[in-house]
């Protein structure tokens, strides 16, 4: 069964980094791409960033994050990590991290079979 969870999480102040960890099992991570989501209070779910299932070409970022995030991925350690660097208010979500057999780290969340249940990040003085 494909479990997905997210660690990492916290209350960072504006200007700090934290890093966010996908861990899996159940399934080869080294077939299937990984998306990061979030979503805010009242707000749609939204794409952060996404690694395709090769590793190969270039990850996705949403413009949002583009220049302060950067995801990597370790199928050795079945692990996908989010690297969040100059954190805003505006990045205070809950974070998801999702898996696409095959995929290619896009933006659509309906191309994700496997959700984690999420980590808190808040930003905030």
């Amino acid at each position: 069964q494909a479990h997905l969870v997210e660690s990492g999480g916290g209350l960072v102040q504006p200007g700090g980094s934290l890093k966010l960890s996908c861990s899996v099992s159940g399934f080869n991570l080294a077939y299937y791409a990984i998306g990061w989501f979030r979503q805010a209070p009242g707000k749609e779910r939204e794409f952060v960033a996404g690694i395709s299932w090769s590793g190969g070409g270039m990850p996705n970022y949403a413009d949002s994050v583009k220049g302060r995030f950067a995801i990597s991925r370790d199928n050795a350690k079945n692990t996908v990590s989010l690297q969040m660097r100059s954190l805003k208010p505006e990045d205070t979500a809950v974070y998801y991290c999702a898996a696409d057999h095959y995929g290619l780290g896009h933006s659509r969340p309906g191309e994700y079979e496997y959700w984690g249940q999420g980590t808190q990040v808040t930003v905030s003085s």
